[in-house]
């Protein structure tokens, strides 16, 4: 289970170079700059730990032999820790009026880019930790990824994958023409934005 969670930050680190390499570039592009601000956040810096036995005459163990193993992760201090997605739904849990909620909007966007650039197979979900460092996330792929293996874990919802393009709603982030996104959403996404519009939770 442990190398399980490192391997799913290991991933999740790759997959969020990959979108900043991606907004950098179209930053880059564009002639002009964004009317927002790029938020910078990494994943904690994290690495396993293994006890192994040392042998002696009353063990059952032989020496070499991995007794425990431990994931240690950076420590998250300064602001409250934050969940700003959850696994089964690409919409920010946080309300507008909340503190967070733009930097969760653009949380769900990276989710669009990587969606999008992947074809649809894989994006980072369960965001939590603060606007400055995340932790436990989850890789969320498509059934064809994995091929039946559990290559991340239960998290990995695969029924989420296939309605992310109905569930997840574009915001400012995804919908700025230099970053050439398709806009997503209808069904679920479309009925939940008309509802805010109209003050309606």
């Amino acid at each position: 289970k442990l190398f399980r969670e490192a391997n799913v930050l290991y991933w999740a680190k790759a997959l969020l170079g990959f979108v900043y390499d991606f907004i950098n570039h179209a930053i880059a592009d564009a002639s002009d700059p964004p009317p927002f601000a790029i938020p910078q956040v990494r994943f904690v810096e994290a690495g396993l730990a293994l006890s192994y036995s040392q042998g002696n005459s009353k063990s059952t163990l032989k020496t070499g032999t991995a007794r425990t193993a431990f994931l240690l992760e950076e420590v998250i201090e300064g602001e409250d820790f934050t969940k700003f997605i959850h696994n089964m739904d690409p919409d920010p849990l946080l309300d507008p009026d909340q503190d967070g909620y733009d930097f969760a909007l653009f949380l769900a966007f990276m989710q669009h880019i990587q969606y999008a650039k992947t074809g649809g197979l894989v994006y980072i979900s369960d965001y939590q930790g603060n606007t400055s460092l995340l932790t436990d996330p989850q890789i969320m792929t498509h059934s064809s990824v994995s091929e039946g293996k559990d290559m991340f874990g239960g998290g990995n919802i695969e029924k989420a994958v296939n309605e992310f393009e109905r569930r997840h709603v574009c915001n400012k982030f995804c919908k700025w023409p230099g970053f050439g996104l398709k806009t997503l959403g209808g069904g679920l996404a479309a009925v939940k934005a008309l509802g805010e519009g109209l003050g309606v939770a």
